[in-house]
């Protein structure tokens, strides 16, 4: 008879899920950021206090570009916390308040800074579910 166990999950970490797709990260669509720059300093936040950082291919609302989607840790989802879009990311402003709010926790834990707040963007389902109503 085989066995198997079955084990909870590892907790996850908060993820700034950062979008380099067609418009986002792209320089000669937005040649005023420095598309690398912040990459490399969100990834160096996420190395020194403990929440990760990945790239996707494009996430959808080209218009708002940057986006950066902010997934909960394991934590901030049992506490109802779920994948917040943040778009128009692409000062040193936004990548300091994303840096600060992954930092304490994200969502779930940690409300966004209220600047950051004003940048909350619907995701592309959501958006078009409501434009169809």
């Amino acid at each position: 008879m085989n066995r198997s166990v079955i084990r909870a999950a590892a907790p996850r970490p908060c993820t700034l899920v950062v979008c380099r797709g067609c418009c986002c990260g792209n320089p000669r669509k937005h040649p005023g950021t420095d598309h690398t720059w912040q990459l490399d300093r969100l990834r160096a936040g996420a190395a020194e206090h403990g929440f990760q950082v990945r790239t996707t291919d494009c996430l959808g609302p080209c218009d708002q570009a940057n986006v950066i989607v902010v997934q909960p840790s394991t934590a901030g989802r049992r506490a109802g916390g779920r994948a917040v879009w943040v778009g128009f990311a692409m000062d040193d402003d936004s990548t300091d308040d994303l840096l600060g709010w992954a930092q304490a926790g994200g969502p779930g834990i940690a409300e966004p800074p209220p600047a950051l707040a004003l940048q909350l963007i619907r995701p592309p389902r959501e958006a078009r579910a409501r434009a169809r109503r």
